[in-house]
């Protein structure tokens, strides 16, 4: 094989097209063995295999620069630069690599870290500034896929790159699809320009100021070759538009792009899930309830019956559960907005101030991308517009550039939010009900993570902006405030701590932007420890509010939650055993906060 024996991209050089041809094809192999046995980005990465070659081969990394937008196409330029036994060799091997962009796994090659979208325009104009300060020469390259275009940070990229006026050279890489399909204006001229081959009047990237480019056979490597060395070492900005194929080469990926778009291992032949047992058997497949898929269809019936409830999506419509076949059931009363969270945000207040009931859908880690809108056009405005929050804590996404444990400190500081914490199903539905009911002010919930945990207890259906938590059972000495998806953990601790003689109490706080003082000035009496518990950072967390609350009071406060950092492909119980969040372990720290 040619990629075992490529350890640079100057080992392409003196190879010629044929053999450059086999390389694309090696690379593609490569690229499906790992995401077959591994998961991970398929379609986006298997559209881009021949452009990477055709970079790699006419440019001179890592004197020249790639910056790569969201990173779902960088699996090929990983295996062309020294990463390919990350693909080729065994679950070890592939463990070793990222999924995305990473200097800190290979700082010749990579030049940031990068898993958000809309970015690397933006990025690559820093590098641009710097190359002409120092006067140095060499080429800037941002790849930036079609998808990525409706993100509000490309377009200030953009912007900055044409009023810089110096060479950096943009290669949209055009699939006709984001993770689903494209949503926004900029999609009509980019349609336009690939049915005119390029040579349409409205050119959306001219009237910007770029010298324009364009390629219609995106996964030949002969063509991409001639147009990469027409604009290598220009001094103008430049935009390459090549028209790509989703998924190429990879009969399922074409075929049906949104599902490939990202996913767990699968049986490479044909494509099925799940894939086989090391000894050829299938595994067993117990059906299982998730939150996305009870959310879409609870909506799709509630719409049926209220033409004012709109569900918001940003990019990633199946975080709330809309397939294609739920966002054509929903129509215009669901709405995705492309990859672009402040758009959303605004949208929503805007909507919400004019009579309607809309829910956006946002996971944790795309949160933060946003933070000014909420603080500034909704919560100021006081729009009652719902957010849910979705895979917030530490069973869900865990590549650095993903982690899901900021919502609450980032969420919480800001004025004017009721940010609620459900602990069971029954209890989310009355949650959203009420949200979506209230006219007095913005509400986010935060979808529990992990399995869906159901209760026969009796869950409240009305709710208020003022915190108000509940005791689930009065005990005295010890408090358990467990919040969200660790109120099954509160339980188990509770239970631990009777077996130690304590009959500890136990409180599901449900509200995590404020404190109910109520609640916490009738345990001093008869408690002497509360011990918080939150799925997510603790630093500026909900935790801290409380022991903050309580002060220079006699109450001691054990604040349990992960601690500030950025964790990369994590295992969850040993974040949890480093961060002292195992069951055993809360009971030990807190039979010696009471000196026992």
């Amino acid at each position: 094989m040619y990629i075992e024996k490529i350890k640079s991209p100057a080992d392409l050089k003196g190879l010629d097209i044929e053999a450059l041809n086999i390389v694309a094809d090696e690379t593609r192999r490569a690229v499906l063995n790992r995401v077959s046995k591994h998961g991970g980005h398929v379609g986006p990465n298997l559209g881009f295999v021949e452009a990477t070659v055709a970079l790699h081969y006419v440019f001179d990394a890592p004197v020249d620069k790639f910056v790569f937008d969201v990173s779902h196409q960088c699996y090929p330029h990983k295996v062309l630069t020294g990463r390919a036994a990350g693909f080729l060799g065994d679950v070890d091997d592939m463990n070793a690599i990222s999924g995305y962009s990473s200097p800190s796994e290979c700082p010749e090659y990579d030049n940031f870290e990068v898993g958000h979208t809309s970015t690397s325009v933006s990025l690559a104009t820093g590098l641009q500034k710097a190359r002409d300060v120092k006067g140095t020469h060499e080429n800037i390259i941002a790849v930036i896929g079609d998808g990525s275009l409706s993100g509000g940070e490309a377009f200030e990229g953009l912007d900055e790159a044409s009023e810089l006026g110096t060479g950096i050279i943009i290669v949209v890489n055009d699939n006709e699809m984001s993770i689903a399909e494209n949503h926004g204006g900029i999609y009509k001229n980019l349609r336009a320009l690939c049915e005119s081959n390029g040579a349409c009047e409205h050119n959306w990237f001219k009237a910007w100021g770029f010298e324009y480019t364009y390629l219609e056979e995106g996964n030949d490597i002969a063509k991409l070759i001639d147009v990469f060395r027409s604009v290598k070492d220009t001094d103008r900005p430049t935009v390459v538009h090549i028209h790509t194929e989703k998924g190429h080469g990879y009969a399922p990926a074409v075929q049906n792009k949104e599902a490939w778009h990202w996913g767990l291992p699968f049986n490479l032949d044909d494509g099925s899930r799940p894939v086989r047992n090391a000894d050829g058997s299938m595994p067993d497949v117990v059906p299982a309830e998730d939150y996305a898929v009870l959310f879409s269809d609870w909506m799709l019936r509630e719409m049926k019956l209220d033409p004012t409830l709109i569900a918001v999506t940003a990019g990633t419509p199946t975080a709330g559960g809309f397939t294609a076949a739920k966002r054509k059931e929903a129509g215009s009363q669901h709405i995705d907005m492309g990859i672009a969270e402040e758009q959303a945000v605004a949208m929503i207040s805007g909507m919400a101030k004019g009579g309607l009931h809309p829910v956006w859908t946002v996971y944790s880690t795309f949160i933060q991308r946003t933070y000014d809108q909420i603080a500034q056009d909704l919560c100021i405005n006081a729009n009652p517009a719902v957010i849910n929050v979705v895979g917030g804590g530490v069973r869900s996404m865990n590549d650095i550039t993903h982690i899901c444990l900021f919502d609450i400190p980032m969420l919480c500081s800001i004025p004017g939010l009721v940010y609620l914490a459900p602990t069971n199903c029954e209890e989310y539905f009355a949650m959203l009900r009420w949200a979506i009911k209230q006219e007095k002010m913005p509400v986010a919930l935060r979808v529990p993570t992990g399995e869906v945990v159901h209760t026969t207890e009796q869950v409240d259906a009305e709710y208020a902006c003022e915190p108000q938590y509940k005791v689930a059972h009065r005990g005295s000495k010890v408090a358990v405030v467990a919040a969200g998806s660790f109120y099954q953990k509160g339980e188990s601790v509770v239970g631990l701590l009777a077996e130690k003689g304590i009959d500890a109490t136990l409180i599901n706080p449900r509200y995590l932007n404020d404190v109910d003082a109520a609640t916490l000035d009738a345990l001093k009496s008869d408690h002497q420890l509360v011990v918080t518990l939150e799925d997510g950072c603790k630093d500026g967390g909900f935790g801290e509010r409380i022991a903050a609350y309580y002060g220079t009071s006699d109450m001691k406060v054990l604040v349990c939650g992960v601690k500030k950092g950025l964790y990369d492909r994590f295992d969850v119980e040993q974040l949890l055993s480093d961060n002292r969040l195992l069951d055993a372990q809360i009971v030990e720290d807190a039979l010696a906060a009471l000196g026992e």
